[in-house]
């Protein structure tokens, strides 16, 4: 049997992907990214964004704040995820292939609010510089979104989920009841 698959779940996880390798690869590509490097023609946008967020900006980059590669490093794997379940639920048919997307969106909302609330305790380490206009619209409202639709992902398959479980709990009480008179 097929698993059961959501149309913008699959567009979510493949729309994502290229985001955010280019997004990982700015960060291991740093300074060569960055404003003044070899390669920033290819990051161009984060040349307001290095500003925005001290976390992709020469700042962590000097200090060797290890956040900003750590959480690139995650990226990569929750992006395997991503792509592991678009091709076992729509290529192989796995029926677990729900378990590797509801995984997947876990580690997409667990970093983001990680992110979110390292920004909280270091008491705006990086983002509070921000008048509150350029602090909206470069960077709670972007992030919202990778906590809103892995959120909507969650819930979603991790419903799918519990519902196999209990249909394959029901079964199984059925045959233990059966066998047993």
């Amino acid at each position: 049997m097929a698993p059961k698959t959501y149309t913008w779940i699959s567009l979510w996880f493949l729309l994502t992907t290229p985001v955010i390798l280019w997004d990982a690869f700015y960060c291991f590509f740093r300074p060569r990214s960055m404003v003044g490097g070899d390669l920033h023609w290819i990051w161009q946008p984060y040349s307001i964004y290095q500003e925005i967020d001290y976390v992709y900006g020469i700042k962590a980059l000097e200090d060797n704040n290890g956040f900003t590669n750590a959480q690139s490093f995650l990226n990569l794997v929750e992006t395997l995820m991503n792509v592991s379940y678009l091709y076992l639920a729509h290529v192989s048919g796995w029926q677990a292939a729900s378990l590797v997307g509801y995984t997947g969106a876990v580690m997409t909302f667990s970093k983001t609010v990680l992110y979110w609330l390292q920004e909280y305790y270091c008491g705006g380490c990086s983002v509070g510089h921000n008048n509150l206009q350029d602090l909206l619209v470069y960077w709670v409202l972007p992030n919202s979104l990778w906590l809103l639709l892995p959120g909507s992902i969650i819930y979603t398959l991790g419903r799918d989920i519990a519902a196999s479980i209990n249909t394959a709990s029901r079964v199984s009480q059925k045959e233990t009841n059966g066998k047993k008179q």
